[in-house]
Formats: structure tokens, sequence, C-alpha cells
């Protein structure tokens, strides 16, 4: 991948707020739930500052998207439901994760059985 990706042609928030759609001039479109975005974060409370320090983001299958912000003409910053909102989205890293979706969904599934974490929030204030 090149290290700059040109700007998304779309970015769409669906109404219910937990799913973004990208789309690039290139014709490709990533559909993204809220919870993939969160727990693949760019930010440093998720990915720390080395592959060592990367964390597994439990709990957060009902997170939604409460805003999107432009950065410059290279991202968007997220904010979430749960107040996290330190990430910003290159455009780089959006291709990257749309490409690469599949892959790192199994990959972060196998990670939260292997350290005991469940998609689900302990406590559903909203029930």
């Amino acid at each position: 991948m090149t290290e700059t990706a040109p700007a998304p042609t779309e970015i769409r928030l669906n109404s219910e707020k937990e799913e973004l759609l990208i789309s690039f001039a290139d014709d490709l479109s990533y559909k993204f739930s809220a919870e993939f975005l969160r727990v693949h974060s760019p930010s440093a409370e998720v990915q720390g500052h080395s592959e060592a320090q990367r964390k597994t983001i439990g709990g957060k299958r009902f997170v939604k998207i409460t805003d999107i912000e432009p950065v410059g003409n290279y991202a968007i910053k997220l904010t979430f439901d749960d107040g996290h909102d330190t990430g910003l989205f290159s455009w780089k890293y959006l291709a990257e994760l749309g490409s690469e979706m599949e892959g790192r969904w199994k990959f972060y599934l196998f990670e939260l059985e292997e350290k005991g974490l469940q998609r689900e929030p302990k406590f559903n204030l909203n029930s």
C-alpha cells in the first residue's frame, strides 16, 4: 500500500450511528461497523506505542459513532458514545482496514476468546 491514499468520495454514517460507509474514487467502498472501528482505533490507547503494547478491547458490540470531524485533508476523527475520541483515521488507514477487514475481524474474535473477553459490555445501561 502506498504512503498516502486518496481522499474518500463519500463518508456516510447510517441513521442508527452504527455503520460508517466510506467510498473511494477507485470504486472501492467499505461498510464499517462502529464496533470494528472502535476496536481498531489508531489511538495510542488501543494500539500502544508498539505491537507488544497493543490492547484487545472488549465490550464494544453496541458502541455508536456520535461525531465525525475532518482533520485537514488526510483523516477524520471519530467520537464514539463510550467517550473515545483520540484516534485519527487517515485515508490510508481506512483503506487498509477496508481491504483487510475480514482477516482483522477474525483475528479480533480469536483474541477476545483467547483473553476471556466478550463483545458484549459487562453492564448494559440501556436495558
